[in-house]
């Protein structure tokens, strides 16, 4: 709430479920009416639906913030109240309204939170009824007050049993305060004005009515809930009597038993921000399949035994059946132009490469790699994956991929659904190589299992696609002979 010269601004509250700004529909009320409190002031529309707004303050409309049409966003001037003429306008107990209002969490919509959506019809709040002289209440509704110079305060509904015969205090000699019962919660309502309080009662299971209000007029505040929480329950019947239990004192902290808090910056924060920039952006879907790796590792064993000195690697021999899927398949090997509303199909296959570091994750890129041999890509992955490794490659190096090849097999798990690397349409994950029982020509065997996982962007293709490359990928890790008809 904004105070200047006493007038009151009602911002647009938090309409629920992360909306952001509401359209004016229609305004209920024009500059110069007089408002009450929790009367619809104007009708917005948002994502979701159409909501009457109530204001939460009384007075007199000053300046009405925006015309239908327009779109104001949450959090903004919506109306300005001024009080009305006299001690500020303010019926009595609206002051104790206003109080509990600020010790809530600020500007929420009455029946609509951050927390739930909100409903098309609302319960209305209890309201004060200022009248010229005491209501006329009879012995089976409330005990007459007790003669005297002044007119007592009444409660119009049935007190509750811990009420009953108890008098009302006196709040004013000429005005008596008679309360309406909220809708739906039957005859033993108690004077309780703010939905906080009434809220914060009934998640601690609390029956306002049988608490002793401390505001104006005798209405319930929240203090007084937080006072009946304090205060210590009285048992049904006598408790048994329990030996004490010793209480453990609380070991000292020492100061390294803090917090670690670490600031989320350089090449983490740039992490953090592509990966959440991919998951807000792409569309992505993950398939996989198990494959019988074990012909991929005899056949790594017979070309590192024919050419000891130049070996290659499982990674080299799964980066080469990549190429030959993306040559099949080169709807994979894109990225979306969100800009532009179009894919653009890359002619060179850009290879990136996931390799952990001290400093956090990063992906340099193999330019070209569809050029290379199987031994110059063995090659070149050892000197990347090195470099990444010791924080030596230049920035160019880690940016402009097309694909991404992910061995997160090697910290020993089976399967993932990754992250694609943004902008680029997919990413194939390899799970680690362990022997598993295998059915191989009707009889049961121990082979060499792995499995394979292919993380999408379905805007640049669907399943058919994307299930025809990792049945590729996957065949040719059971049979690598395959790979000579595309080498």
């Amino acid at each position: 709430m904004t105070t200047v010269d006493r007038t009151q601004v009602f911002l647009l509250p938090d309409l629920g479920e992360g909306l952001a700004e509401a359209e004016i529909v229609e305004w209920r009320v024009a500059v110069g009416d007089t408002v009450t409190v929790d009367q619809t002031v104007v009708e917005v529309e948002t994502a979701k639906a159409v909501v009457d707004v109530p204001c939460p303050y009384a007075g007199r409309v000053v300046t009405l913030h925006g015309a239908a049409g327009e779109t104001r966003p949450v959090g903004q001037p919506l109306i300005t109240i001024a009080p009305l003429d006299g001690d500020g306008g303010e019926p009595a107990g609206h002051a104790a309204y206003r109080e509990e209002e600020r010790a809530g969490s600020g500007n929420v919509l009455i029946g609509y939170g951050t927390g739930h959506g909100g409903t098309g019809r609302r319960r209305r709040r209890p309201r004060l009824a200022i009248a010229p002289e005491p209501p006329a209440v009879t012995p089976a509704v409330a005990p007459a007050p007790a003669p005297g110079p002044a007119p007592a305060v009444a409660v119009a509904p049935a007190p509750s049993p811990v009420q009953a015969g108890a008098s009302t205090p006196a709040a004013h000699p000429a005005v008596a305060l008679a309360l309406a019962p909220a809708a739906g919660t039957g005859t033993g309502s108690a004077l309780v004005i703010s939905p906080i309080v009434r809220r914060l009662a009934r998640e601690h299971g609390i029956d306002p009515a049988t608490l002793r209000g401390t505001g104006p007029g005798g209405v319930v505040r929240r203090a007084d809930v937080e006072a009946a929480l304090a205060a210590p329950a009285t048992p049904l019947a006598p408790a048994p009597r329990l030996a004490p239990v010793p209480t453990r004192p609380e070991p000292a902290r020492s100061a390294g038993d803090e917090d670690l808090v670490i600031p989320l910056t350089g090449i983490r924060k740039a992490i953090a921000d592509k990966l959440s920039r991919s998951r807000r952006e792409i569309p992505e879907v993950t398939i996989w399949v198990d494959a019988d790796a074990t012909a991929l590792v005899q056949t790594r064993r017979a070309i590192n035994s024919a050419t000891p000195d130049q070996p290659v690697s499982i990674l080299a021999l799964l980066a080469r059946i990549c190429l030959s899927g993306l040559r099949r398949f080169p709807q994979l090997n894109a990225r979306v132009d969100t800009e532009g509303q179009r894919i653009v199909q890359s002619r060179g296959v850009h290879l990136g490469i996931a390799a952990q570091t001290d400093r956090g994750l990063v992906v340099p890129v193999l330019r070209d790699a569809q050029l290379l041999t199987t031994r110059e890509l063995s090659v070149a992955l050892a000197e990347t994956t090195t470099a990444a490794r010791a924080g030596a490659l230049p920035p160019a190096r880690l940016t402009g991929g097309t694909f991404t090849l992910n061995n997160y097999g090697v910290f020993g798990v089976d399967g993932s659904t990754p992250i694609i690397n943004h902008p680029e349409a997919a990413l194939l994950g390899v799970g680690r190589i362990v022997d598993k029982p295998w059915v191989v020509d009707g009889q049961l065997a121990v082979r060499k299992v792995t499995q394979l996982s292919l993380t999408f962007d379905h805007r640049v293709c669907d399943g058919a696609v994307a299930g025809g490359f990792l049945r590729h990928v996957a065949d040719c890790v059971e049979q690598p002979a395959l790979l000579v008809a595309n080498v």
